[in-house]
């Protein structure tokens, strides 16, 4: 028997959002489906949370969600809200991509809707599009189509993490779609912004090498881990330098039971004559 029904379907601009958790499976396979399953419901509390928060809808629910928004600057604001809160409390690594389109929204019939089915639906390539940006991103990312980024231009408000920084990652051409897609990054950190390489089903065509943010606009975090990189790089020269003017005595190698680095007389003795020739044949 067949149940008659109408089907209900709307055209809708939407934001579209698509957030895909890294490594859920060998999550599961390491900590065995019970515990999985309760780690994951946290997971999944605290992001409904937030998506309601920002005025969004969950469509779908996998290995991750597919949500929408009818304003796109709630979408981004959700997506950095997200990756900052929820992944250092879960320890769940997350990718999102976000993409501003038209859409059909299928309202299911409610005898199904009564035996689990999803009460709305989402159809048409701006869906695809919106995983494929997904598929693009790196653990912690937040990528944006231009059409989501036209709509937003660069846009805050009292809800968008300070620091926030936009910027243009490259061109990719989405398996399945037409045209190419200019892609940008949106985040607060200089590592989240960078380009992402070609993923299975995008291929790179072009854009920057690597993207570099002014001191001034970098966060306090960044600017003191650049300092303590290349102190690091300075201290290890001095501390090699220093060895080398300590195994170069012969009495503090046999104090300190160095005596294996005899070779160092020799190597001296090579840079003495070396310079002694280029006083006496180069600069005379």
């Amino acid at each position: 028997m067949t149940i008659p029904y109408d089907v209900k379907i709307q055209e809708r601009r939407l934001a579209i959002v698509l957030l895909d958790l890294i490594g859920s499976t060998a999550y599961v396979q390491k900590h065995g489906a019970r515990h999985a399953a309760l780690h994951f419901q946290k997971h999944d509390r605290m992001t409904r949370n937030l998506l309601y928060k920002f005025r969004g809808r969950e469509i779908d629910r996998s290995d991750g969600f597919l949500c929408s928004f009818d304003s796109a600057l709630d979408a981004v604001n959700f997506a950095l809200h997200y990756q900052n809160e929820i992944p250092p409390k879960t320890k769940i690594d997350a990718r999102i991509g976000v993409h501003w389109g038209v859409v059909i929204e299928v309202h299911q019939d409610e005898v199904f809707v009564a035996h689990n089915a999803k009460r709305i639906e989402l159809e048409g390539i701006a869906k695809n599009i919106a995983a494929r940006t997904m598929s693009l991103c790196q653990a912690g990312q937040v990528l944006l189509t231009e059409d989501a980024m036209r709509v937003i231009r660069q846009r805050v408000d009292r809800r968008t993490p300070v620091g926030t920084k936009y910027a243009c990652v490259g061109v990719y051409r989405f398996k399945g779609v037409r045209d190419p897609q200019v892609i940008y990054a949106v985040g607060q950190s200089v590592q989240s912004l960078q380009p992402p390489p070609s993923s299975e089903k995008v291929k790179r065509l072009g854009g920057p090498e690597k993207i570099r943010v002014r001191l001034r606009d970098q966060q306090i975090k960044d600017v003191l881990w650049w300092i303590f990189w290349r102190l690091s790089y300075l201290s290890a020269v001095l501390w090699v330098v220093l060895f080398y003017y300590l195994v170069s005595s012969q009495g503090f190698r046999e104090i300190a039971g160095l005596t294996h680095f005899w070779w160092v007389d020799y190597v001296n003795n090579y840079f003495v004559l070396l310079w002694e020739h280029i006083k006496n044949e180069v600069l005379k």
